[in-house]
């Protein structure tokens, strides 16, 4: 709208065009050892943009499109509003790496995402794949908080875990599945009235433990991000699940603390089975829980 133009508050900050254009088919593809140049426009009209691709340092950039190098090893480099930027760089491992603005929220809230898919042979010399030595687990808010408004640490009935389940989507799930429920087109998938979260409880409970990868499908689109594990508790997965379930259009049982209980003793669905699993169904397998330009 026009006020949102002159207060300089896009709805969207997107890549060529229009939110997801650089993710699941889309994506730029690469291979290991191969030199990667991009050249990156910000049409505007009005925030400039911090670009970043996570897992990655710019060996090269050429200050706003210019003939010269003028940097070197940069993580993030600024392109300013009706300008541009070209940076180069050598991918030395395999795997899915993200395009982004790093002001996040346009990331996450806005668009301003997209993924390059590099294939070739792994180097364990430089990635193993190991994410930690040790657990990390300093408990969050609602760990610590005092949870007796919400049913206390064992709610039973359904008002308890919708009550619970309500904290804990507004605190967590809500910064990518939205508010409302509906994601973000072609980045996060929707929650509101979703095949795939009714489908299969079991399922459900098993993503919001342990997280997803892969490429999932969704009320018929296909979607690639990526659920991180959250460390929720039995009982804020079975009151966050019951939530979803029965809000935005859903409408389905309550999720029990005891359930949840069985798919953790049982190592619930991991998210690499469930990634090999859609691969063998065609991409069918469902992911359930869970204008500015550039």
């Amino acid at each position: 709208s026009q006020e949102k133009a002159l207060h300089e508050q896009p709805e969207y900050v997107v890549f060529n065009g229009h939110v997801g254009s650089l993710m699941g088919a889309n994506a730029l593809k690469a291979r290991v050892g191969q030199k990667v140049r991009i050249y990156l426009g910000n049409a505007g009209p009005s925030l400039v943009s911090s670009f970043h691709i996570v897992g990655e340092i710019f060996d090269k950039v050429y200050g706003e499109g210019g003939i010269d190098v003028n940097q070197h090893n940069v993580q993030t480099t600024l392109i300013p509003v009706g300008g541009s930027t070209m940076v180069e760089f050598t991918a030395e491992v395999p795997g899915p790496y993200t395009l982004v603005d790093h002001s996040m929220f346009r990331t996450f809230n806005k668009g301003s995402m997209g993924q390059m898919i590099v294939d070739g042979p792994e180097n364990k010399s430089i990635y193993t794949g190991q994410t930690a030595l040790m657990p990390y687990d300093p408990g969050t808010t609602l760990d610590r908080g005092d949870n007796k408004a919400l049913g206390g640490a064992t709610p039973t009935t359904m008002p308890e875990l919708m009550a619970q389940g309500a904290q804990v989507y507004t605190t967590i799930c809500a910064n990518c599945h939205q508010k409302d429920g509906k994601g973000i087109p072609g980045v996060f998938p929707p929650l509101a009235k979703s095949d795939f979260l009714m489908a299969d409880k079991e399922r459900a409970i098993g993503i919001v433990m342990n997280g997803l990868k892969g490429e999932v499908r969704v009320n018929g689109n296909v979607f690639n991000a990526e659920m991180p594990m959250l460390g929720l508790s039995d009982a804020q997965i079975a009151g966050a699940l019951t939530y979803v379930r029965n809000s935005f259009g859903n409408q389905g049982e309550m999720v029990t603390m005891a359930e949840v209980a069985q798919i953790r003793a049982g190592g619930g669905r991991k998210p690499a089975a469930l990634a090999a699993a859609n691969a063998a169904a065609g991409g069918r397998a469902a992911y359930a829980p869970g204008h500015e330009q550039k």
